[in-house]
């Protein structure tokens, strides 16, 4: 995974970085944290006050803007953007583990930690809320703002709060028009009933 790369990782001198599971060709910016026990792909942007927790996993080409909080159990896939301050959750009944009523529930992490995925090439918009135990498909599109309480499909768009699938995106981002076609970059897409496939 950390291999065939000739630049090596930058740390700015004021970011912590304890994780040696960094990869190459990675920049981790001013006041970001990523915890040992965390691992960052190659030809990743971590920009300040970012904070990546142990046991997440980030993969390659991924951009974490400024502020954004990962939590243990998070699995970010390659090219995903995540937008400034955007926060992920891992626990749907959270207390404080110090509460006599609940310590039992902690002793064990698969008591309480749900994990969350976003795979390849998806977008999570600015000051999006993530909840935990969902899955955002490849080249989904979150906007900012959004609060995600369900697995977003592949393409879509999802929007409000909580956020509910408002249309198509074109693995550029563009939002497709209705006849399934990317303005932008011009692909054409078709609809098989249940994804959505490039045309051939």
């Amino acid at each position: 995974m950390f291999t065939g790369m000739e630049t090596a990782v930058y740390v700015h001198p004021n970011a912590l970085c304890e994780s040696s599971r960094i990869g190459e060709g990675t920049r981790v910016w001013a006041f970001a944290h990523v915890m040992d026990g965390a691992t960052v792909g190659r030809d990743c942007n971590i920009g300040g006050n970012a904070f990546i927790e142990s046991g997440v996993t980030v993969g390659d080409g991924v951009t974490i803007k400024n502020g954004v909080l990962i939590w243990n159990g998070v699995t970010i896939e390659d090219d995903v953007f995540i937008g400034p301050g955007a926060i992920f959750t891992n626990d749907r009944y959270p207390r404080s583990r110090r509460m006599a009523e609940v310590r039992h529930r902690y002793d064990r992490r698969n008591r309480w930690l749900e994990p969350t995925r976003i795979c390849r090439g998806a977008s999570i918009g600015a000051h999006a809320t993530i909840l935990c135990g969902v899955t955002i498909g490849p080249c989904a599109m979150i906007a900012a703002g959004a609060i995600v309480t369900r697995d977003v499909p592949p393409h879509q768009l999802a929007a409000g709060q909580p956020a509910r699938t408002k249309g198509w995106v074109c693995a550029c981002g563009v939002p497709l028009d209705d006849a399934l076609r990317c303005s932008d970059c011009q692909s054409q897409y078709r609809f098989d009933g249940s994804t959505l496939a490039w045309a051939e």
